[in-house]
């Protein structure tokens, strides 16, 4: 594939750092982010910083959306719909849950766009790595384009079928991420409160866990560096629990979870690392 004309809506920590990868790749660049300052950063790694939405769109092929939620999501293409030119390929990154990426397929329906539901897996790490992992998800005549697309950004793409099982896919993921975070945050606040190291204890046996030597530092220090925010970690338990009841799943557990976070996003951790759940479980109301 040679070089191509890309815009990103939403710079955020994923958003920027799938940018500069592609403009690594050689790749044509063009950005919008709600807050322009955010944005203004990537002008020197050669992107076009757009004033709108649809400035940074018109003319280019794909479209790239990485924001919040479903509805910011909507409400952004909706804003880039006079620059958007019809069977433009809208690759859709960010997590929005099963409902959100259905009603976001409507919506590229509407204004006659390929679309493409592909969440990715990975933090602010994977992302400036180009190692993301990208459950695409889509018309089978564009996945040859999408999987060379993703190539600089991402380490892995599956391919999962109908546009919609990329986002419910990487909800069943983000429900494993937020539960065990938030159970990790128990035991390491039960730890503490004993006078108890946690991480030596199962460092390198059965009970052992990447991610738990990875955030549990963090909780040691009551330091959150964001990787992955708190108010993510609540919108996606609040999607996963939405999905599970969807299908008569059990919700308990994650609803037990979504009460921490949310309750760290109450206490002013909602753009700090989703680590900051610890600050809820330790200081319970």
């Amino acid at each position: 594939m040679g070089a191509m004309t890309l815009a990103v809506l939403g710079t955020g920590i994923m958003g920027a750092a799938i940018v500069r990868n592609w403009r690594k790749a050689g790749h044509e660049v063009r950005v919008w982010n709600r807050t322009r300052a955010n944005a203004e950063p990537l002008a020197a790694d050669g992107a076009v910083v757009a004033d709108s939405a649809a400035e940074a769109v018109s003319g280019a092929d794909p479209v790239v959306t990485m924001l919040f939620d479903a509805a910011s999501v909507a409400e952004v293409m909706r804003a880039a719909a006079p620059g958007l030119a019809p069977g433009t390929l809208w690759l859709q990154l960010s997590t929005v849950g099963a409902d959100g990426a259905d009603e976001l397929a409507g919506l590229a329906s509407e204004l006659g766009l390929l679309y493409v539901d592909a969440p990715v897996l990975g933090t602010r790490g994977p992302a400036e790595q180009g190692q993301l992992h990208v459950l695409a998800s889509g018309p089978e005549e564009v996945r040859g384009r999408v999987e060379e697309l993703a190539a600089p950004i991402a380490a892995k793409v599956t391919w999962l079928g109908a546009a919609g099982q990329g986002s419910r896919t990487k909800l069943v993921v983000n429900s494993w991420v937020v539960t065990a975070t938030a159970a990790y945050a128990q035991s390491a606040a039960l730890a503490d409160a004993l006078g108890v190291d946690l991480l030596p204890l199962i460092a390198g046996g059965a009970l052992d866990w990447p991610y738990a030597q990875l955030k549990g530092p963090m909780m040691q220090r009551g330091d959150y560096p964001v990787a992955f925010p708190a108010e993510g970690a609540a919108k996606d338990a609040r999607l996963v629990s939405e999905l599970a009841a969807a299908l008569g799943v059990d919700t308990s557990i994650v609803d037990a979870a979504r009460g921490r976070y949310d309750e760290a996003v109450a206490r002013g951790f909602g753009e700090r690392d989703l680590a900051a759940v610890y600050e809820a479980v330790r200081r319970p109301k």
